[in-house]
């Protein structure tokens, strides 16, 4: 894939892969005489003399949706901390799920477990594409089903999923998108019936090796509702073109595809070990849209883990008087 550079303001940005400069271009943060380079390139060239970003746009720039793929759902979410999202279906609406994550439902709503996403591809396919949908979940650490909720009754029929540890719940609309969210392969809670739920590789091999939760993540494309989840609060950003964000991998949530994801090793040996931090830091690249969370659940379930009186970490009585003479007694 082309590696591009864009000229903006005197100044060099990149590189970027031909979608996002493609979608920069949609989006009209790039013009016709927006100068660009990529290798092979003698001089930069205005965007508009480009034959493959001209020819090539309206192959690999997502259409605008002029009808619904996905069922058009209702919701309402409730609480602070934790969270759970009532979600409203009108007769033969749909919506689908991980397993486990279902709260309650309409006693007329009827469950069917499928291979793969419950999309429109999956299910409609060969069976080789409803292998390679139930493959692609199996990739991600998911399980190889999927679970569908169908109101078959009249009038409205409702089911509640609820999130699994204190955060809050991000509602998203795919069209508004250009029908594409990436997110940590935890993060997804539940989305209509049309949503495809894939997976989006890195290629760099810094994120292949250090990136943790960011090497595997998900992909859902589609122009329906969706629901993330995230732990603690949530910070959304709003990346302008070469504008570079750094944060922790753990604390990024989702991203639009037009972010740029890399991992890049931070400070020294000494200020890893002592300081705290971890080596590597995500860098984000504009332009794009991207969530973050406050408290990763691997670094709450850390925090659990080194005070349970199992570990020697601590114990319920800790703090107190009596917690310190417990702990001598069990010497």
């Amino acid at each position: 894939m082309s590696n591009w550079f864009i000229a903006l303001d005197g100044k060099s940005y990149g590189p970027f892969t031909t979608q996002q400069v493609l979608s920069g271009l949609a989006s009209g943060q790039y013009n016709e005489a927006t100068m660009v380079w990529r290798d092979g390139f003698a001089d930069w060239q205005p965007a508009g003399r480009v034959q493959e970003l001209q020819a090539g746009s309206a192959a690999q720039t997502p259409p605008p949706f002029s009808g619904k793929q996905s069922h058009e759902i209702d919701y309402t979410i409730f609480g602070n901390e934790m969270q759970f999202v009532e979600i409203e279906l009108d007769p033969q609406e749909s919506v689908i799920s991980e397993a486990g994550a279902m709260m309650y439902m309409h006693d007329q709503i009827v469950m069917e477990t499928v291979f793969g996403d419950g999309s429109v591809v999956s299910q409609s396919g060969t069976f080789f594409d409803k292998m390679l949908g139930a493959g692609k979940r199996l990739i991600t650490g998911e399980g190889l089903f999927t679970t569908i909720f169908t109101y078959t009754g009249n009038g409205k029929g409702k089911v509640a999923f609820a999130a699994p540890y204190p955060g809050k719940i991000i509602p998203l609309e795919l069209s508004k998108y250009n029908g594409r969210i990436i997110c940590q392969k935890d993060a997804f809670l539940c989305a209509a019936k049309g949503v495809s739920v894939g997976i989006a590789f890195q290629k760099k091999i810094g994120v292949a090796l250090f990136g943790g939760e960011g090497f595997i993540m998900q992909q859902l494309d589609g122009d329906g509702q969706i629901f993330v989840h995230a732990g603690g609060t949530i910070v959304e950003k709003e990346l302008v073109a070469g504008e570079l964000l750094r944060v922790d991998t753990g604390c990024l949530v989702a991203l639009t595809g037009t972010v740029a994801y890399d991992i890049e090793f931070v400070g020294n040996v000494k200020s890893a070990i002592f300081g705290g931090e971890g080596f590597f830091f995500a860098n984000l690249r504009g332009p794009g849209h991207v969530w973050l969370q406050s408290l990763p659940f691997s670094r709450l379930a850390g925090r659990i883990w080194e005070a349970a009186p199992q570990t020697g970490g601590g114990g319920q009585d800790e703090g107190s008087m009596l917690g310190g003479i417990a702990d001598m007694l069990k010497r």
